[in-house]
């Protein structure tokens, strides 16, 4: 994947505020020292966390959290 979309994100992220909340816990958790979960070649870890939700290896956990209620 050369590029990284907003729309290669939603395809797997039912919103873009939703998107948004997974990305930054994503790059909280890459900071932090967890995995990575795509090969990255030096990317900033905003980027690696829109590439790994792109291809579907970060998922929405309890999609209920973001759901009007």
């Amino acid at each position: 994947m050369a590029r990284v979309t907003i729309e290669d994100c939603l395809k797997n992220v039912p919103t873009r505020f939703i998107l948004v909340h997974m990305a930054a816990q994503r790059v909280r958790q890459i900071k932090e020292g967890s995995n990575v979960l795509i090969k990255s070649s030096k990317n900033e870890e905003i980027v690696t966390a829109l590439r790994e939700i792109a291809a579907n290896k970060v998922v929405l956990k309890n999609k209920s959290d973001f759901t009007k209620k």
